[in-house]
């Protein structure tokens, strides 16, 4: 989540701390991510609303009563460079599963032919994808 334009928002080590959460967990609350980051509740509240003024992130549907979760926004809406079709994401995969998502983009990258400068609209675009298992959080509550 390093690419976040400045203009928006800028660096906070809270509100990093709070992507960097919501990146793997996929959901969380105010008072989960005070318990699992170390801050107050009200502070991990404040940042998830400046996160949310500026598109990061979203209200996700709501689970029982006043529990107010939160989740990253992956619409390519909020690029500043229309050019820039980046994202990331955390999967929780079987080996089985990775295998097949990995044959499954290899598959889909060879379907696009290399060409040196035949159509005026291609340009070059440089593809990564990386795929490894993620360190996991044995402090969960």
């Amino acid at each position: 989540m390093e690419n976040r334009p400045e203009s928006k928002l800028p660096d906070h080590p809270v509100r990093v701390a709070l992507l960097d959460l919501l990146a793997e967990l996929g959901t969380v609350t105010a008072n989960e991510a005070a318990r699992r980051l170390g801050y107050s509740s009200g502070l991990c509240s404040f940042h998830l609303r400046q996160l949310a003024r500026a598109g990061l992130i979203e209200e996700a549907p709501r689970g029982r009563g006043r529990i107010k979760p939160w989740r990253l926004r992956w619409d390519s809406a909020q690029s500043p460079d229309p050019d820039d079709q980046s994202f990331s994401a955390v999967l929780h995969l079987t080996p089985h599963e990775l295998a097949e998502l990995t044959a499954s983009v290899r598959e889909l990258i060879k379907r696009f032919p290399e060409r040196a400068s035949g159509d005026p609209d291609s340009r070059p675009v440089e593809v990564n994808f990386s795929a490894f298992p993620a360190p996991v959080n044995r402090t969960r509550q």
